[in-house]
Formats: structure tokens, C-alpha cells, sequence
């Protein structure tokens, strides 16, 4: 399996370059032809997005269609290939940043609850919280139980 970085994935998508888009679209068509997969890894997805919207300045709803575009491409292995299209899902009906909602599902895998983030532009979305533990729901929390701390060194021994 050969894997695609985010230049190979732009020229695809913008055929900006004639030339390497030529060589990348024949790579896509020697894999369908061959029944092969190309590997497209998770940063390449956040890469390209970020190329498209700030380099291409690609409306965010082209990008969208992009990125669907890339989920269902036959030849193409998207890694972690349902977050990514549970995130594209959210993209498109938010103001968030592609990655940051990949960052989200990401962290819904390993069963966090909530990503915590400085990030305004997150406040109110589903899954993001303010690292200021004051304004977490009560029924967000970082542990079941506490863990039990112990003080060591100068602190332990200046609570004695």
C-alpha cells in the first residue's frame, strides 16, 4: 500500500499543477485499476482542509464536498475513516475547525467526555469545555472517583 501526502491529496482535488496532477490522478487510476487502496493518513485529511481554506480559500462548503469526496473514494483508505466522517458531519453545520472536531472524536474513542480548549470559537459546541474547572457541568468529570494523592518532599513536610 503506498500512503498520499496532503501535496498529492491538493493536486487531486485543485489540479493547480498540470503536470503533478497528472502524475497524482494516474496513481488514483493505477490503484482502481489494481484493485489497490491508497492510504490517506488522518493529518493529510486536516492538512488538505487547512491548504484549501487558507491557501485556496475555499468556501467551507467546497470543502466539505471535498472531504466526502474523499471518504467515498473506492481506491482511497481514509484512516479512522467514520470519525473522520461523523466530524465532516459536524463541520459542516458549525463554525469549528475540521481538526478541532476531529480532536473531538478522537478523544470520544478513547472515551473522554469533553475536550478541554482555550478556543472561543468552540464555547457552546457539544464536547468542548473551558479548562476553568468552575464553568464544567456538574455532571462532567475527570474521574469516577479521586485518586488518591500523596505529598511528597518539602510540601508534605510543611503540612505536618
Amino acid at each position: 500500500m503506498i500512503a498520499l501526502d496532503t501535496n498529492v491529496v491538493v493536486r487531486i482535488l485543485m489540479d493547480d499543477d498540470p503536470e503533478q496532477g497528472a502524475l497524482a490522478r494516474r496513481l488514483v487510476e493505477r490503484a482502481l485499476d489494481e484493485g489497490a487502496a491508497l492510504f490517506v493518513p488522518l493529518i493529510v485529511v486536516c492538512e488538505t482542509v487547512w491548504v484549501l481554506e487558507t491557501v485556496y480559500r475555499v468556501s467551507r462548503g467546497s470543502v466539505a464536498e471535498a472531504v466526502s469526496w474523499l471518504l467515498t473514494a473506492e481506491q482511497l483508505q481514509i484512516e479512522r475513516q467514520e470519525e473522520v466522517a461523523r466530524a465532516l458531519t459536524a463541520y459542516a453545520g458549525s463554525r469549528a475547525d475540521l481538526a478541532d472536531i476531529l480532536i473531538r472524536e478522537r478523544a470520544r474513542t478513547h472515551g473522554a467526555q469533553a475536550v478541554a480548549t482555550f478556543d472561543r470559537s468552540l464555547d457552546g459546541l457539544p464536547g468542548f469545555v473551558s479548562p476553568d474547572a468552575g464553568t464544567c457541568d456538574d455532571d462532567l468529570s475527570l474521574r469516577e472517583a479521586p485518586p488518591p494523592y500523596r505529598l511528597r518532599g518539602r510540601l508534605a513536610a510543611a503540612r505536618r
